[in-house]
């Protein structure tokens, strides 16, 4: 990685300003899943073992104009005292003159948690304004929120234009693992896409395509594709308008594509609807495919076998209903046992792999879904490009 660190700067004394992702699952007041959170861990122990001072500042939800107690990152702070063993002060803004106040008498050691920062419209237009006033808080940015890394965002992309900025060590880490995927990946190279729409992910599919030596394609993706080799795909998800990129895809590299061969079809739309296994040439009228059969897992099982980087985006079929799941948590178990280096796009991908019990077998799972696509593209994030070079 080409960026500053943590480890790359002097933080004795100093008081440190951070981005994290702490956009968790809430109900009524109360984290439901604390994976950022604990994800956020490492760097900002490290911030403080190092003698610094660290005001934490995130986004959570969408907020609609202005301060909204619904959305307030007090249950985040709590939860992050509980992991860190020391208290987290919560601060009343995220700006402004009570919140200058806390930070110019923080003591090393001692953590403040910002308020949301989407409690202002100008965060999310980037405004330098705002950036400016965050930054007059602190002597260092440390951005470790990969997950927000593709806004350019007042608290992502802004402030690091006036504090000396660098990554914390959760952004170091996917930066890596993902950066594997697009730059000097190690062959056999097998990526997996799936999740309802080509027009999506098409500019993955290329990248994808230009780099890897075979590309899985699942879920409604694969029946795009399907129909555009002449299937007749019934009544399952196909999305018409990428129907050509689909075929001009097929032209060119067909070798390279892995679809499915068999399916699990449906009666309707339903977790609790009739179900059978069909060859894919053979769906019955008004069924519809919603997941993929045993041979087609048969076919995934050589095709990732040997392989030495394997990269998962979207889930190969209809997984949040249990009858049509076996395919993804069969596709995540076969991961796990491969041997290669397995990196997961977030999002459902990392969802599923969860629910399957694997996640600790994998080699990294991204935090960030809309990033890790992004990057997985080849676009430059504007909160990883905003960061100082090594």
């Amino acid at each position: 990685m080409d960026k500053k660190t943590v480890k790359d700067i002097d933080l004795v004394g100093k008081r440190v300003i951070m981005r994290v992702d702490f956009n968790v699952p809430m109900d009524k007041g109360i984290v439901t899943d604390d994976k950022r959170i604990k994800a956020a861990l490492p760097t900002i122990k490290y911030v403080l073992e190092q003698g610094a001072s660290l005001l934490l500042m995130s986004h959570l939800g969408r907020p609609k104009g202005g301060a909204d107690p619904e959305f307030s990152l007090k249950a985040a702070a709590e939860v992050l005292a509980g992991h860190l063993g020391k208290p987290v002060m919560m601060a009343p803004d995220c700006v402004g003159p009570e919140v200058e106040k806390i930070a110019a008498a923080l003591k090393p050691g001692e953590v403040v948690m910002l308020e949301n920062t989407r409690f202002y419209p100008g965060e999310e237009k980037n405004d330098l304004e705002l950036a400016k006033k965050m930054a007059a808080l602190a002597d260092v940015y440390v951005n470790d929120a990969f997950g927000s890394a593709h806004r350019a965002h007042s608290s992502t992309e802004g402030i690091a234009r006036f504090l000396p900025a660098v990554s914390g060590f959760l952004m170091e880490q996917e930066l890596e693992y993902l950066g594997r995927a697009v730059s000097n990946p190690e062959h056999p190279y097998i990526a997996i896409l799936g999740g309802a729409k080509i027009s999506d992910k098409i500019l993955v599919v290329e990248t994808l395509l230009s780099k890897c030596d075979k590309l899985i394609i699942g879920g409604g993706m694969a029946n795009t594709f399907l129909a555009a080799k002449g299937l007749n795909m019934q009544d399952s998800l196909v999305e018409s308008t990428s129907l050509e990129t689909a075929k001009a895809i097929l032209s060119r590299v067909s070798d390279k594509l892995v679809l499915p061969v068999d399916a699990v079809v449906a009666d309707k739309f339903d977790a609790e609807a009739n179900s059978q296994v069909v060859d894919v040439e053979a769906i019955p009228a008004g069924w519809r495919m919603l997941d993929v059969g045993p041979k087609t897992l048969e076919l995934y099982k050589q095709t990732l076998a040997g392989a030495k980087l394997i990269v998962w985006n979207g889930p190969v079929g209809v997984f949040e209903f249990p009858k049509f799941a076996e395919g993804t948590f069969t596709l995540a178990k076969l991961l796990a046992e491969s041997g290669a280096t397995t990196v997961i796009g977030g999002g459902d991908s990392a969802s599923a792999v969860k629910k399957a019990g694997v996640a600790k077998q994998m080699t990294h799972v991204s935090t960030g879904g809309g990033a890790s696509l992004e990057f997985l593209e080849g676009k430059e994030l504007p909160g990883v490009a905003a960061l100082n070079a090594k």
